[in-house]
């Protein structure tokens, strides 16, 4: 396994960590209804990629 030789600094921790920033999640328009809903996702009211899945 390797063995720590010398303790990192904050700013290298800090550095490391920097990379991984929260975004928020991508909205979409409903073509149906004019909702926004997440990508991918099927829409309250009931459609998903122009085919209605739930009846509503």
């Amino acid at each position: 396994m390797a063995v720590q030789q010398r303790r990192g600094s904050k700013t290298r921790k800090g550095k490391r960590r920097s990379h991984y920033k929260l975004v928020p999640p991508t909205l979409v328009r409903c073509p149906n209804c004019g909702e926004y809903k997440l990508a991918h996702k099927m829409c309250s009211c009931g459609e998903y990629h122009g085919r209605q899945v739930v009846e509503k």
